[in-house]
Formats: C-alpha cells, sequence, structure tokens
C-alpha cells in the first residue's frame, strides 16, 4: 500500500494550540474539498502539484530521519484522512515507537477519523465556516467529528476571513457548547485578509465567544510570519 505524499519536512507548528512545538510535517497529497482561501493548494491538486508515493516502510524510514528533537509527528495535508488506508496501517508504527501523533484535519471526515482515533494523540480540528471558505455547510460532520475527537486531545481551529459572518459564528458557538464548552476554540485570521478589519473582526467574535465557550483564543499563522514552512 502506498501513500501519496507533498512533501516531509521538520519544522516549528505555526498554528494553535502547540504553536512553536518543533514536529516532523507529512503533508499528504489530495483533498476532499477546496475552500476559498486554502494556503496549500499544491497539497490538494488545485494547481498541478507534485507527490511522491511511499510505501509504509520508505516513509516510515523518512520520518525517522527528521525526528530528532520533536513534540510530535504532524499528519497534515491536504486532508490525510482521505487516505485513511494508508493511516490504518502506517500510525501503529509510529505508536509502536512511542511517537506522539499529530493530526491536522479539516474536521469532516468522521467516519474514517473512527477507523484510526485508536492512534491519534492531539486533533486539530477546522471548523468550515461557509462564509469564509464559500462552501456547504458542515455543520453535521463537524458535530460528528467532533463527538469521536473528544476521546482526545483536541481543539479547534476557524479561519476568520473578511467574509466571515457572525450568524456562522453563533453557529458554531452553538454546536461547541453543547459537546464541551471547555475544548480550545481558535480564531485564525486569515493570512490573506490582514490588510483589512479582520483581526478587529476576530477581537469581536472573540468577545462574544467567551459568553459561550470557556476558553477561546485569536491565533495568527506564527510560521507565515517567520517565514517558514
Amino acid at each position: 500500500m502506498n501513500a501519496k505524499i507533498s512533501e516531509i519536512f521538520q519544522s516549528i507548528q505555526g498554528e494553535g494550540k502547540y504553536l512553536g512545538s518543533r514536529q516532523v510535517f507529512v503533508r499528504f497529497y489530495g483533498c476532499h474539498i477546496h475552500c476559498e482561501w486554502c494556503d496549500t493548494p499544491a497539497a490538494i491538486g488545485d494547481s498541478g502539484g507534485k507527490f511522491r508515493e511511499y510505501n509504509l516502510k520508505e516513509l516510515f524510514e523518512e520520518v525517522l530521519k527528521f525526528s530528532k528533537d520533536t513534540h510530535s509527528i504532524s499528519l497534515t495535508g491536504g486532508e490525510p484522512l482521505v487516505q485513511k488506508d494508508f493511516l490504518k496501517e502506517f500510525l501503529p508504527l509510529l505508536k509502536k515507537e512511542k511517537y506522539k501523533t499529530y493530526l491536522e484535519t479539516s474536521g469532516i471526515l468522521y467516519e474514517e477519523l473512527k477507523e484510526v482515533i485508536d492512534f491519534i494523540d492531539i486533533v486539530a480540528m477546522d471548523l468550515k465556516l461557509p462564509s469564509s471558505t464559500k462552501l456547504k455547510p458542515f455543520w453535521k460532520e463537524h458535530e460528528e467529528f467532533l463527538k469521536v475527537s473528544l476521546k482526545k486531545d483536541v481543539f479547534i481551529k476557524a479561519v476568520i476571513s473578511a467574509d466571515t459572518s457572525q450568524e456562522d459564528i453563533a453557529q458554531a458557538v452553538k454546536l461547541i457548547s453543547n459537546l464541551d464548552r471547555d475544548v480550545l476554540f481558535i480564531l485564525q485570521p486569515n493570512f490573506f485578509d490582514l490588510k483589512t478589519d479582520v483581526v478587529k473582526k476576530c477581537l469581536a467574535f472573540q468577545e462574544y465567544c467567551l459568553n459561550y465557550l470557556s476558553n477561546t483564543r485569536v491565533i495568527p499563522q506564527m510560521h507565515k510570519f517567520l517565514k517558514l514552512r
């Protein structure tokens, strides 16, 4: 069994709860959705990005080359769960060697998540707000995904763009608070909208969220400011 991989490298985590932690990034090629503001179009095929196919042994050995002094192995994309059959074989190899696994995901493919969740330590789950992504709503899928993810160390991230609506934020807050109001909810200003009032919008949304959720933070993509991958 092979996986399509765009790149493998070591860097620091530039987003979310584990900001600044050193990780090995394994970027899986391919995605089931195409968000308007996607910052890795080459990894989802929109711009004809390249990939290499790895078998289990090849990918594991490649990860080992980068794994010294790392906090965890970030499985990112694209969308890693698109290749869940490979993950079902690959993740046990990582766990056997005591590696901490960190899944970066769109937070939609909950049936696929169920098949690998026992081998995941950290879930970095997106909430795809339709006013931001310009896609259809995925509220039900996000709800089911979060239910599965609550077994693990999960936090939620929503990209806030110039077009993000208050209605979508209210729906996100309702979804999260109905399951666990203590889950960390991160409002991430869209890097491409920083010249607009998107940061001010994030602060206003944060004030609203804190009326219902115990931990809402505004965290930008720091790796872009540092010019890192």
